[in-house]
């Protein structure tokens, strides 16, 4: 397994992060999964075994239930483990039950420490925008956590570009303390992600852990244009997150998949994982599993390094269209271009 340090910070995670959104089954999260203590612990051990040390859940998983699991297979098994959690989404049905208050926030990372049973989580994440609360209020909460000892670093999740860079402004105009990471959607199926939020990335030195990297499965290869999955499955029309945007692409995305796994004796979920961590920008991809075989399966792409040619293959057949004002810069200043503009822009330069 390898270690990549994550942003600026001097924390190192692992290519490969275990998320338990599966663990508990409660409400809307029980079509992902409904993952129990028995199971979780032993899906941890093979984690751990595997060299992960990168855990992410959320305080909004099956309505706690994913935390308070994770501290119990987690049994004082935490001085190797990067533990991280996040705060946003309604926990309740009162008025301040959700959002990002000083008052949610606080409340809520208290009751997420005694679910996972743990002094000081490793890892807080804003889990989602709130466009209510001023960004004062939200990264002073934050920057108070950290120095109270309750929280280590501190991450942002599905901000768009302009407020990822307006919350990191506000910490630094006030010294509160940095956003070190930041947790998005990225995969094959869609890479809107290049668009602002690497580029970001890599301009501002964060870290990036991508979640739903096999598009809620879609980049499995058991979803092939024409068929129905042996065991069954949701239609395209069925999928609400992601949502898809072009399905004759991604098909022809699963095909090439599918070859180059065959190819190497592989699964397809193996390749889209590897193409991912080989990707600018990616501190780590988190892959999560509702059963002993697909998370032992998955953990292959840790190891496993693309071709440049299988590498040009997944990335033709999954570009995207250049959106404005990036195709202008590609066509008028592409000359003075630098490295995070590049890693969108670069791909385009050929055609």
């Amino acid at each position: 397994m390898e270690y990549r340090l994550l942003g600026r910070s001097g924390l190192k995670v692992s290519t490969l992060s275990f998320g338990t959104a599966t663990f508990g089954g409660v409400g809307g999260l029980a079509k992902w999964g409904a993952t129990d203590t028995t199971e979780a612990r032993r899906l941890l051990d093979i984690c751990i075994e595997a060299g992960i040390n990168l855990i992410d859940t959320s305080n909004a998983y099956s309505s706690g239930r994913s935390e308070e699991i994770l501290g119990e297979v987690l049994d004082g098994r935490t001085a190797d483990l990067v533990i991280a959690t996040k705060v946003r989404f309604p926990m309740g049905s009162g008025p301040n039950d959700e959002g990002l208050s000083r008052h949610h926030i606080i409340r809520q990372c208290e009751a997420s420490l005694k679910r996972l049973r743990i002094e000081a989580i490793d890892l807080y994440q804003l889990h989602e925008w709130d466009g209510q609360t001023p960004l004062e209020e939200t990264m002073e909460a934050l920057d108070t956590l950290v120095r109270s000892g309750k929280v280590r670093y501190v991450g942002a999740s599905n901000f768009s570009g302009w407020q990822l860079m307006k919350a990191m402004e506000t910490s630094r105009a006030n010294r509160f303390v940095p956003l070190v990471s930041q947790q998005i959607y990225y995969s094959l199926e869609s890479r809107d992600a290049e668009y602002e939020l690497i580029p970001v990335t890599l301009d501002q030195g964060l870290g990036v852990l991508v979640w739903s990297p096999l598009a809620g499965g879609l980049l499995s290869g058991k979803y092939r244009r024409g068929q129905t999955p042996a065991e069954g499955g949701r239609h395209l029309n069925d999928w609400h997150e992601p949502p898809i945007a072009d399905e004759n692409r991604l098909y022809d995305t699963i095909e090439v998949l599918v070859a180059i796994a065959e190819a190497r004796g592989a699964s397809a979920a193996e390749v889209a994982l590897a193409w991912l961590l080989g990707r600018p920008g990616i501190t780590s991809v988190i892959i999560g599993a509702r059963h002993e075989h697909q998370l032992t399966r998955n953990l292959g792409a840790a190891e496993m390094k693309l071709t440049d040619d299988e590498r040009s293959r997944l990335d033709a057949v999954s570009l995207q269209r250049l959106i404005y004002p990036h195709w202008h810069q590609r066509d008028s200043a592409a000359a003075r271009l630098g490295a995070p503009e590049l890693s969108l822009i670069g791909s385009y330069l050929k055609r």
